[in-house]
């Protein structure tokens, strides 16, 4: 992982002083582990879960919000405040910081969409097909939230067919028993972690 980091670390910024990077992938496919391992294999970097910006009633259809509380301060090197979202209650909370650290990471489904592609450093995807990955989420979440993840898929089907992500990744992350295989993505340009990967063989394991 500290491959990675460091990669990451040296790449110019993305979003005013902040290098963007997102982490996308199918509900249930491991966002959330593997960016709580990268941020602290980047010193703390500070994390934003999608789940705190999106809601029930708008499950993708959470763009203006996340450009407003969140890149925009950040593009001026600000400390941004976005309200989570409780899904239990229903509601959002109150404002919570996000500095604009040298690296911060964005992760949650729909992390690398169109609009947010232009402000980010790297667009990691988590390879694990859709299926499996939904498996593993039902299973997670539990029966009470049986009828909920039967809208989510629907949703989630009509969103990446219409804005895919994994065909701009940079880099594709795969689990594996020794930790993480990262390896160039279809959208991958010459950088810094090419460099890399290539020097440790054909992939690299962080």
């Amino acid at each position: 992982m500290h491959h990675l980091a460091t990669a990451l670390q040296g790449l110019p910024p993305s979003c005013g002083p902040v290098r963007l990077v997102a982490v996308d992938g199918h509900a249930g496919s491991g966002k959330t582990t593997f960016a709580g391992r990268l941020a602290a294999a980047l010193g703390g970097a500070p994390v934003l879960h999608l789940d705190d910006i999106a809601s029930h009633e708008e499950l993708f259809d959470w763009t203006g919000r996340l450009l407003t509380q969140v890149i925009k301060p950040l593009g001026r090197g600000e400390t941004a405040h976005y309200s989570p979202y409780d899904w239990r209650t229903r509601r959002f909370g109150p404002p919570r910081p996000l500095p604009a650290a040298p690296v911060v990471l964005v992760e949650g489904v729909g992390a690398g969409r169109r609009a947010l592609r232009p402000y980010l450093a790297r667009l990691l995807w988590m390879e694990l097909p859709h299926e499996e990955s939904w498996a593993r989420g039902r299973i997670r979440d539990g029966a009470e939230q049986r009828d909920f993840w039967v809208r989510w898929v629907a949703a989630e089907r009509d969103h990446f067919a219409e804005d895919p992500s994994r065909p701009h990744a940079d880099l594709l992350v795969t689990g594996t028993q020794q930790g993480y295989e990262v390896l160039p993505g279809p959208g991958s340009t010459a950088g810094p972690y090419q460099g890399v990967t290539h020097r440790d063989g054909p992939s690299a394991v962080c």
